[in-house]
């Protein structure tokens, strides 16, 4: 009996904290991915910061409230939309008489303006996508690949 009591503290623990996490996870990672081209981070680091939710999802709830959370499907096309939004902002320094992944626009805005980067900032925001989607269907693949086997114990242990 005593084991059942520490197992439903521990979920209790678990499950609070990473409803607490979250939102922090969540605001700050789009708050860097939003800033990078002005403040140091950027989309990589905002992107990998906004995926480590579906690792607070799963280690509160487990990898069946993944899996509703988190469609694979719905990543993996993302990903490819990211991807294909950078590579079009990249190409616009071509396209408008410059270099390749020139920022083209930078006219806009005083410096240090949240719209001062010009395509520098959509870039970024390209990148965070495209990371944020590409880890968090990443840790999604890994998650499920351990789900299985830490089901099986977890039912075992209860019974």
């Amino acid at each position: 009996m005593k084991l059942k009591e520490s197992i439903i503290v521990k979920d209790v623990v678990v499950k609070t904290s990473a409803d607490f996490f979250l939102p922090f996870s969540l605001v700050l990672g789009f708050y860097v991915i939003l800033h990078g081209h002005i403040s140091p981070g950027g989309g990589f680091q905002g992107g990998v910061i906004v995926a480590v939710a579906a690792v607070l999802i799963y280690f509160g709830y487990g990898n069946k409230a993944v899996e509703r959370v988190i469609k694979p499907e719905f990543l993996r096309k993302n990903e490819a939309v990211a991807a294909i939004g950078y590579v079009i902002l990249v190409v616009l320094g071509v396209v408008m008489g410059a270099n390749f992944c020139r920022n083209v626009f930078f006219d806009n805005g005083s410096v240090g303006d949240f719209i001062s980067a010009g395509t520098i900032a959509f870039m970024n925001y390209a990148v965070g996508y495209k990371v944020l989607t590409g880890v968090a269907f990443l840790m999604f693949l890994m998650l499920a690949l351990l789900a299985p086997d830490h089901e099986d114990e977890e039912e075992n242990d209860m019974k």
